[in-house]
């Protein structure tokens, strides 16, 4: 079968859509909150942000494509199993998706009621009214978009995403032409370690789980559109994930600077979402709170539909005998109820988790990249992550507040990422593997 070409409408669309699945609630509360708290060493928080959460998924991306979709095949089946069933569950209905239906409902709805404390309860559970209803009607929504993902491309692509990054740019213009802006002093830990503290802040986006996701999602899509050609497919991927890689850099530095420069507007917030917020109703009044609500709702719903439709996906792989239609009806309800639980928790809840499976994530990528270098591919593979893995642990317990003080001697520990040091090392070690003698003889 002939590959097809994309056009240059469908090639931009692919990236705008690239840019909205990332585009989420991730990416909108946590970059204000740690501009603010970061002030004057906003630069190498900042620097340390687009680390994991724009380089890291843009080279997730580029491996997904070198891999054609299949980063796990040189790992055991049943650990390639558990760990994408990790990933998906990470972003599906436990953390990722019921979050960004929070997001969108504390940012985009909840500022326009009079009254949201209407409560009830049901099985020993208090149920937010308001926030149930529009939790059932956001992910109804996305479930019936995701019910066609040959349609994806052209109503996330071509209709959603260009009217978001329209009214990003304007929110973004805003924060830049502010004349007497100041920008505040560093507080708690972006003091002494910015860099370093701004590189787990981006693990909080969970981008570099989604790219993963993403990538398989394109590369589908692709298919879908009659390119079958894998260098072909390579090469639009790339293309899609260089375009979201700049609207995404784009994004986070004019959120870092208005948290930077948010002064009073951000005293007693606890998360980004609330200094966004008080910014745009300072500086726009109603029609603000009207234009936050129009980004932050298709932000947050571009990146559930692309999520929803990727773990259905795969859970349709896993389990053959229900429909991808099933698994989408399923998700959505799921993440309906999860969603009802608060957005504080749910944050606190997922850092443990991350600090735990971002390390093999990164691993993984690496590996996949430099896989030509191994002499060994498969046993590389599985000690690298088998590396990562061990040393994630150590800083998810850490992050859970379980004393390791017997281990608090290794590089990095305090920092939190005690995983760095030792997979690098796994890694350069692996390069350095040769063939032995009897099978350089036979070649």
């Amino acid at each position: 079968m002939h590959s097809k070409k994309m056009t240059t409408a469908d090639t931009l669309g692919l990236g705008f859509m690239t840019f909205a699945f990332f585009l989420g609630a991730g990416n909108l509360i946590f970059p204000p909150l740690a501009g603010h708290l970061a002030g004057e060493n906003m630069t190498l928080a900042m620097l340390g942000f687009l680390i994991t959460a724009v380089t890291l998924p843009l080279m997730t991306l580029i491996a997904v494509a070198k891999a054609n979709g299949k980063m796990m095949t040189l790992l055991p089946p049943v650990v390639a199993t558990l760990l994408g069933l990790a990933i998906y569950i990470i972003l599906g209905p436990a953390f990722a998706l019921p979050r960004a239906g929070l997001v969108a409902y504390e940012m985009g709805f909840k500022p326009f009621l009079s009254d949201s404390a209407a409560t009830f309860m049901l099985a020993g559970v208090t149920f937010n009214v308001s926030q149930l209803l529009y939790s059932l009607l956001f992910f109804s929504c996305a479930m019936l978009l995701a019910l066609y993902p040959g349609k994806l491309l052209d109503s996330v692509g071509k209709v959603l995403t260009p009217i978001m990054l329209f009214l990003l740019v304007i929110l973004a213009f805003s924060v830049f032409m502010q004349p007497d802006a100041q920008i505040g002093g560093a507080v708690g830990e972006y003091q002494s370690s910015p860099l370093v503290k701004g590189i787990l802040e981006g693990y909080n986006t969970m981008d570099t789980l989604a790219a993963m996701v993403f990538g398989i999602l394109i590369i589908d899509i692709l298919r879908r559109k009659g390119v079958s050609d894998i260098k072909e497919q390579t090469h639009y991927l790339i293309k899609a994930a260089l375009l979201a890689a700049a609207g995404l850099s784009f994004v986070y530095f004019s959120l870092f600077h208005l948290g930077a420069t948010a002064g009073e507007i951000a005293k007693g917030a606890d998360n980004g979402g609330v200094i966004l917020t008080n910014y745009v109703a300072n500086e726009f009044g109603a029609l603000g709170q009207i234009l936050l609500a129009t980004v932050v709702t298709l932000a947050c719903l571009t990146t559930v539909i692309g999520l929803v439709t990727a773990c259905s996906e795969f859970f349709h792989e896993q389990f053959p005998r229900c429909s991808y239609r099933s698994f989408v009806v399923l998700s959505s309800l799921t993440c309906a109820t999860v969603a009802n639980v608060g957005l504080a928790q749910l944050i606190s809840i997922s850092v443990p988790v991350l600090y735990t499976i971002y390390p093999v994530i990164i691993a993984l990528v690496f590996v996949t990249l430099l896989n030509q270098k191994f002499v060994n591919p498969r046993m590389c593979h599985r000690f690298v992550l088998g590396v990562a893995f061990i040393f994630g642990c150590i800083d998810g317990l850490k992050a859970c507040g379980i004393d390791m003080s017997l281990v608090d001697f290794m590089p990095l520990y305090s920092e939190g990422m005690a995983w760095l040091l030792p997979t690098a090392i796994a890694i350069v070690a692996c390069m350095f593997v040769k063939k032995p003698a009897e099978q350089i003889a036979v070649n």
